[in-house]
């Protein structure tokens, strides 16, 4: 399993889930702790402010599941495929991504911040109007990938591609944009100057 940022442990499970034992269509305000879920179809799953609090999730079908003013705090997801999932006003603060396909994923507000995404490969996914500080992306592949409006100030981005990624809006600040890929990058004319500025060159 990757590191999580800092190092920090993944949480122990107290209760598991395990194949398709799980097969609600809907949660609603519901709260899961310390839950280990192996192999669950939540393909299509309309999750409305539940709560899953340091909770596991192996080898999860999120595809074309839906989330909205839910949390996901401190969680680990390995080998999961959010192809086609939606995410609106969540909380994700703390959680890891280790490994996993991502393809089409729309992410809308909330609050992605010390969320772990090494390595992954965001090229068809979507953030927008959200906080994403100090979120890793070292050796993320977010070429072609739209992160609009977000808050990426002190992102771990060294080996990142964001080739062709649409960063306008979004805060850079604190981001050694010198470790990563950049080429044809859309920003606008402020996030220039202040890029410009950080690589300590005088503007007029």
């Amino acid at each position: 399993m990757a590191e999580r940022r800092r190092g920090t442990p993944t949480p122990p499970t107290d209760t598991t889930v395990l194949d398709r034992d799980w097969t609600v269509n809907e949660v609603v305000g519901a709260t899961y702790e310390r839950t280990l879920f192996v192999d669950v179809d939540m393909a299509d799953l309309l999750n409305r402010g539940s709560t899953f609090r340091e909770c596991v999730f192996r080898g999860v079908e999120f595809n074309a599941s839906t989330h909205t003013e839910a949390a996901f705090l401190n969680c680990t997801f390995v080998r999961c495929e959010f192809f086609d999932a939606t995410f609106t006003d969540c909380k994700l603060v703390g959680s890891m991504f280790d490994g996993g396909s991502f393809d089409v994923l729309r992410v809308s507000g909330g609050d992605w911040s010390f969320v772990g995404l090494p390595g992954a490969d965001l090229r068809r996914a979507s953030f927008t109007g959200l906080r994403m500080n100090d979120v890793d992306l070292t050796g993320a592949k977010c070429a072609g990938a739209a992160f609009t409006e977000v808050d990426l100030s002190d992102a771990w981005v060294h080996g990142a591609d964001f080739t062709g990624a649409d960063l306008r809006g979004s805060d850079l600040s604190g981001i050694d944009i010198t470790s990563a890929t950049l080429t044809g990058a859309r920003i606008e004319p402020e996030q220039a100057v202040a890029i410009a500025l950080t690589l300590g060159f005088r503007i007029g």
